[in-house]
């Protein structure tokens, strides 16, 4: 199997380079308006976002920013095929403008958005980041009653273009093979992830300044959305593509990929480091597997039986859908005109 994954320099406000109905998933984590690091793009977007924050109006700056991200989610309605799926990863933010603190809420400002273009809000995801302070409060410390909550948790806001669920081809191979593991499903679809950080390894070289100008969040989300939401050879498209994260963890998944980005620099920092997708690849997938065998001798020792095996792994499974499911690895990357061509592999185990 061989996926393509694209990458445009450009501005994701103009997706013209994606046709209509081509992308089946759409993971992106855009910048976020009223954080402070993001002030100088938007600004550069529209002018009059930079006079509303010297003005100190809060408030017309914050509905400039998300007027910018529209433009966007215009473009998305159109590249996404019915029945296709929208993660969007965005934080709030608290900001002192004109001598008042408040909270910005973008989360509700995308969903709002969403929902006026016809799409159908689906359950969220909160996934909580490490704080990077010692100092676990913001106000008048101790005192009551102005202290005010830090904001440690972001929101992963799931949408599906249309009312109607997407159809597959009976017994489609790219779908059950694509399955998920028992125990991921309950732990994937929760609606609280405290587990993120740490549990897959991105492109560790990754330069440290563009890393913090990218805001990338970790692999592990792109990686398990793309698995949520998706079957082996579809399209994931992220307009906000920073490091590359997203297509990363689609190389990894067994998906094709596009991404759109304002600045070539990281375009070249992860061609420096592709050459580490098929090792990174295989560590996705058997880590995946391992955490399976653990899980199945954990419930043998509670005495717990398994009716099912997998058809291509040595291990039980909970049920019948697992059977057929079948990891993927990146077996080779190479480079081609608007970005990489992967061929991909049955896992390797040894």
């Amino acid at each position: 199997m061989e996926t393509t994954h694209r990458v445009f320099v450009g501005d994701s406000r103009d997706l013209s380079r994606v046709d209509d109905e081509s992308v089946e998933l759409v993971v992106t984590s855009p910048p976020y308006p009223m954080i402070e690091m993001w002030d100088d793009l938007f600004t550069d977007l529209d002018p009059a976002i930079g006079g509303a924050l010297a003005d100190d109006d809060g408030q017309a700056a914050f509905d400039g920013m998300h007027a910018q991200l529209e433009a966007v989610w215009d473009e998305l309605e159109r590249v996404l095929i019915d029945g296709g799926i929208a993660c969007i990863n965005v934080g709030d933010a608290t900001r002192s403008v004109d001598g008042s603190f408040r909270v910005y809420p973008n989360h509700a400002r995308v969903l709002s958005a969403f929902e006026e273009r016809g799409f159908e809000p689906l359950p969220d995801v909160l996934w909580r980041k490490p704080a990077n302070s010692a100092a676990k409060f913001m106000g008048s410390g101790m005192i009551p009653p102005n202290a005010y909550v830090t904001l440690e948790h972001e929101y992963i806001l799931v949408f599906r273009k249309g009312d109607a669920r997407r159809e597959f081809e009976p017994g489609a191979d790219r779908r059950y093979e694509a399955a998920f593991f028992w125990e991921e499903r309950n732990r994937w679809f929760s609606d609280v992830w405290t587990d993120v950080t740490g549990e897959l390894q991105g492109l560790e070289e990754t330069d440290d300044e563009l890393r913090e100008r990218s805001a990338a969040y970790p692999l592990e989300i792109p990686y398990r959305l793309i698995c949520m939401y998706s079957a082996y050879g579809d399209t994931v498209l992220d307009p906000f593509w920073g490091t590359g994260t997203t297509t990363l963890a689609a190389m990894c998944a067994g998906r094709n990929s596009v991404g759109i980005e304002l600045e070539d620099a990281f375009l070249e920092v992860f061609d420096d480091r592709i050459d580490d997708v098929p090792a990174l690849s295989r560590s996705v997938g058997r880590t995946r597997l391992e955490r399976h065998r653990a899980f199945v001798e954990r419930r043998r020792q509670d005495g717990e039986a398994f009716e099912y095996e997998a058809d291509y792994y040595e291990t039980p499974v909970m049920t019948d859908m697992e059977r057929g499911l079948r990891l993927r690895e990146a077996r080779a990357v190479e480079e081609s005109d608007d970005g990489y061509l992967v061929d991909h592999g049955p896992l390797a185990l040894e």
